[in-house]
């Protein structure tokens, strides 16, 4: 009797739903609104083991809407945007000549800590370019995280040399990459996200400030929803395919949702009086430099758009403020405040909105105002 090998299959294995993942409300707002506004800069999600940080990161890329990609291009080159093409492909489109569009999920790319430098920016074959006179370009994977997201496991763990790395090409849209007098360079625009456990170790303050937000996120203590969590995860490990079935239109909407978001975003207006109020927050909790300033602006547009309104309101500004500004504070040793409570407590006085002490919502953290 001969036995034949079975074909290897080339369906994707299944994905945990977005919309099935319980609590960490902060976390999934934090992505969400990277991914409607990709200039906020980036997510620092930092908490405590199993926590589900990966696997909502994963879900998220799932979830959202394919891209439109040149075929056959390294870098996920854009078909008609310049700015998002690679050298190559900008010149074909200046000659005239007839790309060939595909469609694709948004790359997600996980970033392992024991990665060289080589193999995150790129290499190039000098022997060829010297020979051929062509410049012989491996892509790395910021190449293949272009219009994509970047995920990096233990970011708090990661050389200090690599980080700076990822972070300049995060902040200019672009990847170099030169050896011995040869440079190259293609687009590198994705959202950076970085999770980490505060206990193995903080990140550089100059490195924290680059992330747009920053998320914390603790262990679920009720024990409800615990149970919940639990269950929900049996059940998607048992059969996978049914459970995203069953999360199918939910996922749908919310990638509908995301699209009329990023579609609706330039149209969204944030009034002057409240941008003055998000700076004098800024001021008084002495945030150096203007990102913080920046990143509350774009954020609270994100999320309006999000809830499809064209006006920013003093809520939305709330919800966002402190993820976007708590890990921008200066850092007291010997002062027991919770950063995010500090953030709280100066919007309320500038907005003139009054506190809620003390109220504990799912992720363990201080809620807000009202």
């Amino acid at each position: 009797m001969s036995l034949t090998a079975a074909a290897p299959s080339t369906k994707r294995r299944p994905v945990f739903p977005f919309t099935a993942i319980v609590g960490q409300e902060e976390m999934k707002l934090a992505l969400l609104l990277n991914t409607i506004d990709p200039y906020i800069g980036g997510v620092m999600i930092m908490g405590d083991r199993g926590t589900g940080k990966s696997t909502t990161i994963r879900a998220l890329a799932d979830v959202l809407p394919e891209i439109d990609v040149v075929a056959n291009d390294p870098f996920n080159s854009h078909p008609e945007d310049g700015d998002l093409m690679s050298d190559e492909v900008r010149q074909q489109a200046q000659q005239g000549i007839s790309l060939p569009v595909a469609q694709k999920k948004v790359p997600m790319v996980d970033l392992p800590l024991g990665a060289t430098e080589d193999r995150v920016c790129g290499t190039i074959d000098i022997e060829k370019a010297l020979s051929e006179g062509v410049k012989a370009f491996e892509p790395g994977l910021l190449a293949k995280a272009n219009r994509g997201i970047l995920y990096v496991d233990e970011v708090n763990l990661l050389d200090d040399h690599l980080v700076d790395v990822l972070l300049d090409s995060a902040a200019s849209g672009w990847n170099t990459v030169e050896r011995e007098g040869i440079s190259i360079r293609h687009p590198a625009r994705f959202v950076l996200v970085g999770s980490g456990n505060p206990e193995e170790g903080e990140l550089r303050p100059q490195l924290l400030d680059r992330f747009g937000m920053h998320a914390e996120i603790r262990t679920v203590k009720e024990p409800k929803l615990r149970v919940e969590i639990v269950e929900q995860r049996a059940e998607f490990d048992r059969n996978p395919e049914d459970f995203v079935s069953k999360n199918q239109q939910e996922q749908e909407e919310l990638q509908q949702k995301i699209v009329k978001a990023q579609n609706l975003l330039p149209s969204v207006n944030l009034d002057y009086d409240l941008r003055v109020k998000i700076s004098q927050v800024c001021s008084e909790l002495d945030v150096d430099g203007l990102r913080g300033d920046i990143v509350t602006n774009r954020a609270a547009k994100a999320i309006a758009a999000l809830e499809g309104r064209q006006e920013v309101t003093v809520d939305d500004i709330r919800r966002v403020i402190t993820l976007c500004l708590r890990h921008r504070l200066r850092k007291d040793p010997l002062e027991s405040i919770d950063s995010g409570y500090k953030v709280e407590k100066v919007f309320s006085r500038v907005f003139g909105l009054e506190m809620v002490e003390d109220t504990a919502n799912t992720n363990g953290v201080r809620t807000g105002v009202r």
